[in-house]
This record gives C-alpha cells, sequence and structure tokens, in this order.
C-alpha cells in the first residue's frame, strides 16, 4: 500500500477507535446506576459502600485486560483483540441486567466487575497503540481523540440511562434491565468500530511536512533547545520490547506519573456532587447536572493536553498538568461560589483526562510505538492503583464531619509533588 493510500485509510480507523472508546468509556456513567440503586424505590436497597464494589472491580481489572491485550496485540493485530475485547465487555454488561435484588450484587459484580472490567481493558489499549503506528506525526493529538472518546462515552450514557430509568417504575424498581439494551448498542458499536482497525503497512510514513518537523524537533533536542528532552521520535533509535523498559528507571517512573494524576483526579471526581452540594450550596439536581457537564472537559482535557504536548513537549505538559490540579484541588474546599466552583472542578476534570491524553504518547517517545501496547498496557497499573486509592483515601480523609479542607489539601499538596517527576523524566538510551 502506498503511503497516500494508507494515509486515506487512516482517518477511519481514527474513527472506528473513538467508536470504541465511547462506547466502553461509558463505563464513568457508573454513578448513575450506583444512585439508582440505592434509591427507596429500588428493589436493591443497597448501601454506599456496596454500590461502589462493582466499579470498583472493573477499574481494578481494567490492567490486567490491558496488560494481556497489549501483549496479544503485538502478536496477532490489532483487531481480533478488540473485537474480544468488546464482546467480553458487552457481555458482562448484559450479564449484569438480569440482577434482580440485593441477593444479585455477585452478578452485579461478576458481569459488569470482572467480564466488563476485563473486556474494557482489552478493547481501551488497542486504538491507543495502534493510532500511533497511524499517526506517526500527530502521536499526542491522535492518543488524545481516541481517549477523549473515553471520556465523553459517560457523558452520553449517563442522561440515557437515567431517562430510561426515570421513563418506568420497572425500571425505578430494577434499574439493572437498562443493562440489558445498554450492552446490546455498546456491542454493536464496539464491532462496528472495530471493523476497520488494522495495522499500517510496513512502509506507512507521516507526511512530509511533520515528518521534517519532527525531524527538527529532534535536532533541537539532542542539542538541548528542545522545549521537552523527552519529546523525541519515535523513529530516533530502536524500539524496547516490553521486558527492556521494564528494565528501565524511566517506566516505573512514567507510571508513578500517572498514578498520581490519577488518584489526585479521581479523589475529587468520586465526591464531587457531594462537595458540590456541601462546600458551593448546589442543590441535589444542580450538583448532578455539574457532574454530568464536567464529563466533557474529563473528554476534552485528553484532546487539549495531548495537543498541547506536541507543541510544547510532554515534560512540560505533566507539570502543568500536575500542578494546575494541585492547586485547583487546594482551593475547592474554600470555593463557597458557584461560578468559582464549577471553574476548578472543571480545571480538575480537564487535568485528569490530560494525564490519559498525553501519556500513552510520552510512553511512545520514550520506548517506541512497535511494543506500545504491551508497555503502555502495563504502565495502566497506575490507573487501577489510583482508581481504587482515590477514592478511599478521600473519603477517609473527609471523615463524616466532612473535611474538605484536610482532604483536599493532602490530595492537592500529592499532585504538586508528583509536578516535580516530570522534570527527572529522560528518555532512556536508545542505541
Amino acid at each position: 500500500m502506498n503511503t497516500a493510500s494508507s494515509r486515506g485509510n487512516r482517518w477511519l480507523v481514527l474513527a472506528g477507535g473513538v467508536l470504541v472508546q465511547l462506547a466502553i468509556g461509558a463505563v464513568y456513567a457508573w454513578s448513575t446506576f450506583s444512585k439508582a440503586l440505592q434509591a427507596e424505590s429500588s428493589a436493591f436497597g443497597l448501601s454506599k459502600v456496596q454500590a461502589a464494589i462493582p466499579f470498583e472491580v472493573a477499574i481494578g481489572m481494567i490492567f490486567v485486560g490491558a496488560f494481556l491485550g497489549g501483549r496479544i496485540q503485538d502478536r496477532r493485530g490489532p483487531r481480533l483483540v478488540a473485537v474480544v475485547g468488546v464482546t467480553l465487555y458487552s457481555l458482562g454488561i448484559i450479564l449484569a441486567s438480569f440482577a434482580r435484588g440485593a441477593g444479585g450484587l455477585w452478578l452485579l459484580v461478576l458481569g459488569y466487575g470482572v467480564l466488563g472490567g476485563f473486556g474494557l481493558g482489552l478493547a481501551y489499549i488497542v486504538p491507543i497503540a495502534m493510532l500511533q503506528k497511524w499517526f506517526p506525526d500527530k502521536r499526542g493529538l491522535i492518543t488524545g481523540v481516541a481517549v477523549g472518546g473515553f471520556g465523553f462515552g459517560a457523558v452520553i450514557t449517563s442522561p440515557l440511562a437515567q431517562a430510561i430509568i426515570d421513563s418506568s417504575e420497572i425500571y425505578q424498581r430494577c434499574p439493572t434491565r437498562v443493562f440489558l439494551w445498554l450492552g446490546l448498542a455498546y456491542l454493536v458499536a464496539g464491532l462496528a468500530g472495530t471493523s476497520v482497525f488494522r495495522n499500517p503497512p510496513e512502509d506507512h510514513a507521516a507526511p512530509r511536512r511533520a515528518a521534517a518537523s519532527g525531524a527538527s524537533a529532534a535536532a533541537r533536542a539532542s542539542s538541548g533547545g528542545a522545549a521537552n528532552a523527552a519529546t523525541v521520535p519515535a523513529a530516533a533509535g530502536r524500539d524496547f520490547s516490553q521486558a527492556e523498559a521494564l528494565r528501565t528507571v524511566q517506566w516505573y517512573l512514567l507510571t508513578l506519573i500517572l498514578t498520581i494524576s490519577v488518584t489526585a483526579g479521581i479523589s475529587f471526581i468520586s465526591v464531587a456532587a457531594g462537595t458540590a452540594s456541601d462546600v458551593a450550596g448546589f442543590s441535589a439536581a444542580g450538583a448532578a447536572t455539574l457532574v454530568g457537564v464536567m464529563g466533557l472537559f474529563n473528554g476534552g482535557g485528553r484532546i487539549l493536553w495531548a495537543a498541547i504536548s506536541d507543541r510544547i513537549g510532554r515534560k512540560r505538559a505533566f507539570v502543568g498538568i500536575l500542578a494546575l490540579q494541585g492547586l485547583a484541588l487546594l482551593a475547592i474546599p474554600h470555593a463557597d461560589n458557584a461560578v468559582l466552583f464549577c471553574v476548578l472542578a472543571a480545571l480538575i476534570y480537564a487535568c485528569y483526562g490530560g494525564g490519559f491524553g498525553t501519556m500513552p504518547s510520552t510512553a511512545s517517545d520514550f520506548f517506541g510505538v512497535r511494543h506500545a501496547g504491551a508497555i503502555y498496557g502495563l504502565m495502566l497499573i497506575g490507573w487501577s492503583i489510583g482508581g481504587i486509592v482515590g477514592p478511599l483515601l478521600i473519603a477517609w480523609l473527609i471523615g463524616d464531619g466532612q473535611a474538605y479542607t484536610r482532604g483536599f489539601t493532602a490530595v492537592g499538596a500529592l499532585a504538586l509533588v508528583g509536578a516535580v517527576l516530570p522534570y527527572a523524566a529522560r528518555p532512556p538510551r536508545r542505541s
């Protein structure tokens, strides 16, 4: 396949990747179901802790799926892994629809949590690794667009699911019935997206203009004049295998940066509605609306920060992501003005998403794109760790006394400490 042809096809592959991410990104709509499962009208009557278990398990399983999916993708290609991932994810959601009461919590955990989370991880890693090979000239922006789709998934699913639940007493009594229709929709959308998945031909190259720009950036980096020494084109040296990447300090440093970013952001996200009500005086309906709107900043931040990183460098981008996130977290417990609270919340959500949008291309700058699936897939252990530790940490710090200042001061300080780490990041020698 010639370069012109491959360049034409890559936009179709991108569209397929975004469609898959929209389907699996609906996992972040869990708060809608969590609230419904705790309602007095529900046959479940779950406690807050019980209602959180399926989502916590799903987030924990993402790493397992991404780790295995990344390794298999490098050997068998992207389509097979993505099809299996989307199918398992959808079947897990459908299985969860058969839970009919509190005694069916185990089925929610098994379907939504274990099976759904594992399938999600398999499918999530594929577009990220594949699209970096199709767009060597726009790695940051394109991976940001792909994972931006993941961030927007809940924006679409959450109001749709709520509308279905509100439409009938049957759904209000048993909100899990909605999962049947959603699971089928995810399956159709996901399989449609994966149908165009493929790796580019071996001779696929970036457009001349971008390639020249990349060569210029590499020259600036080698001379010490680059904005960020970490922004090094993958073609500048050999590609690391997963085993080789794990033997470098850099892999652990990048994973730590991702873990801190996730922990800080999801700490606020997990209590956003309650914080909006207690700190800024939002009504319950207003707080729920705010959380829904903030999903737009989660998705948009992934695209925005990824694009910014292409221009100012990955290092500076991560310093900005963590520093702004930390400052906003320090300020938000004092934001009793609704407008200021919304601005700070939007900043936190955008920076949280920005970490996911920027890290895939950062990892490829360090270790190359050939084994990007396996290397970044394993790096997503930071997502699982942060996704579990963050909500537990902030809940413990805030406590029953609504100690938001104590909680967010500690988490904000963690983010600010993390903002120093990118300065220590240097690409490993790729001789």
